[in-house]
C-alpha cells in the first residue's frame, strides 16, 4: 500500500512539473509595429536576443524572461535604425538591453515586468502555443507567439509623437528548446 502511495506522489508530481527552454532565436523573433504620420504602418525587428520559458504540463503556469540587445533593432531602412537607436527613441548607450520577465501566467496571458529605456511597467501579453513534439535530432521544441500593445510613452520615449504613434504593438514567436 505504502508503494503505491509513493508511486501515485511520483506521478502526480510528475505531471505538474514544469519543462524548461531555451529560446531558439535561428527559429525566433521579436517584431515590433508602431504607425508613421497617419498613413501606414512600419514594422521592425530585433536581431539579437535571448531568454528561457518553462510550463508545465496543465499549461497553466509557468515563466519567461527574455533580454533584447537594442542596438539589433531593424527596420530594413540603415538611417532610421540609426536615429532609433539614438537618444531620440531607444537610447542603446545607455540602456543596452531591454528586457520582459513574467510574474504570472494563466495559460492564456503572460504577465510580467518589462523594462525598456530604463523603466519598468508590467505588461501583459496574449499568448498562443503553437505545438510542441520531438524534433528529428532527438531532441524537443515547444513554440508559443506572443502579442501586446504598449504606449512608449510609458517608459520615456516621446520623440515625435503624434507623427509617430504612442502605441506600439509588439509581436513575440518563439521555438524553445527543452534543456
Amino acid at each position: 500500500m505504502k508503494a503505491i502511495a509513493i508511486s501515485t506522489l511520483i506521478l502526480a508530481s510528475s505531471l505538474t512539473m514544469a519543462a524548461d527552454y531555451s529560446i531558439d532565436p535561428a527559429h525566433s523573433a521579436v517584431t515590433f509595429k508602431i504607425g508613421h504620420l497617419g498613413v501606414s504602418t512600419t514594422v521592425g525587428r530585433f536581431n539579437k536576443f535571448e531568454g528561457e520559458f518553462s510550463f508545465p504540463d496543465d499549461a497553466k503556469s509557468g515563466k519567461a524572461s527574455l533580454t533584447v540587445k537594442t542596438s539589433s533593432i531593424d527596420t530594413n531602412h540603415e538611417a532610421r535604425d540609426k536615429h532609433l537607436r539614438s537618444p531620440d527613441f531607444l537610447n542603446v548607450k545607455q540602456f543596452p538591453t531591454l528586457s520582459f520577465n513574467s510574474t504570472k501566467f494563466d495559460g492564456k496571458t503572460l504577465t510580467g515586468d518589462l523594462t525598456l529605456h530604463g523603466v519598468t511597467k508590467p505588461v501583459s501579453f496574449d499568448v498562443k502555443k503553437v505545438g510542441e513534439g520531438k524534433d528529428p535530432w532527438g531532441g524537443y521544441r515547444a513554440g508559443f507567439e506572443a502579442s501586446t500593445t504598449i504606449q512608449r510613452s510609458d517608459f520615456g520615449i516621446t520623440y515625435f509623437i503624434p507623427g509617430v504613434t504612442d502605441a506600439t504593438k509588439i509581436e513575440v514567436f518563439v521555438e524553445g528548446i527543452r534543456k
